[in-house]
């Protein structure tokens, strides 16, 4: 059950604009917010971290507000909430002894070198930089009501970019860094 949340959730989500741009003239309102709300309520029920557990609450609840508000124009504000949450999440991480960043690259290497703190230091904050472009363009889109360039930025030219940066990043770690 926890695999299947997990992959429904991840599914969902990366559906999310275009499942919402193309059915929200067809009646999607309803069945895509109660499905991304009980699919984040379902999420928030799991062992995890607390800040995966807060995460999930948050955005359950942001949901339900859409339903209970009725605000189907609501709908377009879920890729910035989860890009203000990201940027959350790995920006308060900076603050700890060890950002997100480092915690995963430990996991394969835990006896991580210095030099491999501080690029996992500068890694945590360039994707900081790009959590604050990816939501304000996704929120300038919205608010400006470009919504075919909202689905086409939200669904498909954030993920070239995001593995754009997870390729870009591979490359230097393994031809500069060479780890």
């Amino acid at each position: 059950m926890k695999t299947l949340g997990k992959f429904l959730l991840t599914l969902a989500s990366l559906a999310y604009p275009l499942l919402w741009y193309y059915g929200r003239e067809n009646g999607a309102f309803f069945w895509l917010a109660a499905a991304m709300c009980v699919l984040w309520l379902i999420r928030a029920a799991m062992p995890q971290t607390t800040a995966q557990r807060i995460t999930a609450i948050i955005l359950a609840a942001f949901f339900a507000a859409v339903l209970a508000f009725r605000r189907p124009d609501s709908m377009y504000w879920y890729p910035v909430a989860v890009n203000a949450l990201m940027l959350a999440v790995f920006g308060g991480s900076l603050f700890a002894k060890q950002t997100i960043i480092e915690r995963l690259a430990r996991l394969q290497h835990p006896d991580l070198p210095p030099e491999g703190v501080l690029h996992t230091r500068r890694v945590t904050k360039i994707w900081c930089a790009f959590f604050i472009f990816n939501g304000a363009t996704a929120a300038i889109l919205a608010g400006l009501q470009y919504y075919d360039w909202w689905a086409a930025y939200t669904g498909i030219v954030s993920y070239v970019l995001m593995g754009i940066l997870f390729a870009g990043e591979w490359i230097y770690r393994k031809l500069v860094l060479k780890v």
